[in-house]
């Protein structure tokens, strides 16, 4: 009947405010998964649930339910979350919280609340004066959800100056400092029709021409920027003690009252000024303009900007990528990760003790290492939306015994092999590890790059897109009307050739663009992504690459690319590195 909470398998649903106070009758404990509309609940514990109800057989004291946070008012503080979420309720008394799928934790807090559950029935034990956790007020939701959820941002623009200078990095320690998020980031070489746009207020001044040409000229840095949110102190991850409770509030309070980095009422741009920057960056703070620039720069950032797209690094060890690899790799996509970059490699000694670090003190180290050394592995680089958990509670425990024990759903349980008893998969066990070890196993290789000048403008848009679509990253840009010293420079492998007069008049019909790409395996990724030199040949070959899109002719081909990394350091040092100090 409509409007009846329903049962599904083992979990009631909650998808109403009317179903939620409902639930809130339950006698004894009551697991909450609250979930997103857009995701679903979290089907990695669902196993565990069912383990755990039909071991603990105390159906009359113990229920699980989904609730569906965009639904239910009481739940509005946890829509647009990424991660699960798991509540306790204790007899309509919402005494705990735990973020993220963490199978070890979720059940010793399950079985410690039955126990006690247990004792008070049978007389055995007082119950504890558990302080229930506070959601926002449902009477005054409007005003108070719009705050939060609409925070004001800005827009900064820093200057070409300060990239080509690296004094960018300083200017954003500096507005994180401040007490701000940059929420995105880009770095673009701006449109003259962009810089019109954000510097229209200054349009008057005589020397604006001058400083369009100067702006369009490099790399600039957009961001976008918000206060951060005051951070409050919080029960998640535990089951809160009664007894030190209340100290523990008190120590977190403090903590978070001490540093005081920013006068509330400066604005950034204010700050910037008193931080003696303002010289290299500009900032949009009007309401209105900064919504169009967003719109402009970012327009996928009101869609995405509850997304938490995150980078990890993963590995399939030997004997599972020997035997079972197109399995993972396909499980992999259908999770939705974007797979960024893979390498087979084999490890050193050294590295294999470094990534299994955790097992050292077991019976089975010596064997592991010996394994981990006896042929390749895969190393992978992964993206998706709330990544890190997401894998975490995809491989499960990092042993086979406790895979089988809290998560014998998990690809740990589903991959093991007979010659150790540990996960095959590997994973990153926090994003700053991610970033070190994609750096170490991935390490970063420049590719020097040209855009001819036959290539409109928005053709380069295009080929932009492309750069960043195949994951490199603009370092260095500039525009330049190259001169025949510089030309030599790029093209000192051929200048002897007898068409290379022909490539000179091409080049000096006007300015180039010239930038510094950085990836791993970057030169032969650029090289495949220009395709062959002769467009006609790309168009057969590799039709969706630059020049097969972009190129006119032999010589017109839109592109060229350095070939090796001696050619790459070489033409980097001839035109980028300054001559003298004084030089930009």
């Amino acid at each position: 009947m409509a409007g009846k909470k329903r049962e599904i398998q083992l979990q009631a649903v909650i998808n109403n405010q009317s179903l939620w106070d409902e639930m809130l009758q339950n006698r004894g404990l009551t697991v909450i998964d609250v979930y997103q509309a857009w995701c679903g609940p979290c089907k990695a514990m669902q196993t565990l649930f069912r383990k755990l109800k039909s071991e603990l057989n105390e159906d009359e004291i113990l229920h699980f339910v989904v609730a569906e946070a965009d639904s239910i008012v009481t739940l509005q503080s946890f829509r647009d979350k990424c991660e699960p979420i798991f509540l306790f309720s204790v007899n309509g008394k919402i005494i705990a919280k735990i973020n993220g799928a963490n199978a070890p934790l979720v059940s010793k807090t399950i079985i410690k609340l039955i126990n006690e559950e247990r004792k008070i029935a049978a007389g055995e034990l007082v119950r504890p004066q558990y302080h229930e956790i506070e959601f926002v007020d449902t009477e005054n939701v409007g005003e108070a959800s719009h705050k939060k959820n609409d925070p004001l941002y800005n827009i900064v623009i820093i200057k070409p100056e300060a990239v080509l200078t690296g004094k960018s990095i300083q200017i954003k320690e500096k507005i994180i400092g401040a007490g701000y998020v940059i929420e995105a980031e880009d770095k673009r070489m701006l449109t003259e029709e962009q810089v019109r746009d954000f510097y229209s207020e200054i349009a008057y001044q005589p020397d604006f021409e001058d400083f369009v040409s100067l702006m369009t000229s490099g790399l600039s840095y957009v961001l976008i920027t918000s206060q951060r949110d005051e951070q409050e102190p919080s029960w998640e991850g535990t089951v809160p003690n009664p007894e030190t409770e209340s100290k523990e509030l008190s120590e977190d309070q403090h903590e978070m009252a001490t540093p005081t980095v920013m006068k509330m009422q400066d604005s950034l741009e204010e700050y910037m000024e008193r931080q003696h920057l303002s010289e290299f960056c500009d900032i949009e703070e009007n309401k209105a303009n900064v919504n169009k620039f967003i719109d402009i720069f970012f327009p996928d950032f009101k869609s995405m900007r509850n997304i938490k797209l995150e980078r990890i690094m993963a590995l399939l060890r030997p004997d599972l990528f020997h035997k079972r690899k197109e399995d993972v790799l396909n499980i992999i996509q259908d999770e939705g990760f974007k797979i960024l970059m893979q390498r087979k490699i084999v490890l050193s000694k050294e590295e294999a003790q470094t990534l299994c670090k955790e097992h050292k003190n077991e019976d089975y180290f010596e064997n592991l290492i010996g394994n981990m050394t006896s042929g390749p592995s895969l190393a992978l680089v992964l993206l998706r939306d709330n990544g890190l958990q997401h894998w975490k509670t995809l491989i499960g425990p990092s042993t086979v015994e406790k895979a089988k024990e809290y998560l014998p759903e998990s690809l740990c349980v589903q991959f093991a092999m007979e010659s150790l008893p540990i996960n095959q998969l590997y994973g990153s066990v926090s994003l700053e590890a991610a970033e070190k070890e994609i750096e170490y196993f991935f390490p970063p290789q420049n590719v020097f790059v040209l855009i001819k000048p036959h290539v409109t403008h928005e053709q380069r848009e295009e080929i932009f897109n492309l750069i960043k679509e195949n994951g490199f990253e603009i370092t260095q840009m500039k525009e330049l009307l190259l001169n025949e010293e510089q030309a030599d420079a790029i093209y000192f492998k051929i200048k002897q050739k007898h068409f290379y007069k022909d490539i000179l008049e091409i080049l000096f019909e006007a300015p180039s663009l010239i930038m510094v790409l950085t990836k791993w395996n970057a030169i032969s990724d650029w090289r495949r992504l220009m395709g062959p030199t002769d467009p006609e040949e790309a168009k057969l070959l590799n039709p969706d690459s630059i020049r097969a899109r972009f190129g006119q002719n032999i010589l017109k081909n839109a592109v060229h690319g350095s070939s090796n990394v001696f050619e790459t350091a070489e033409t980097i040092n001839r035109i980028f590195v300054p001559k003298n100090p004084e030089e930009n």
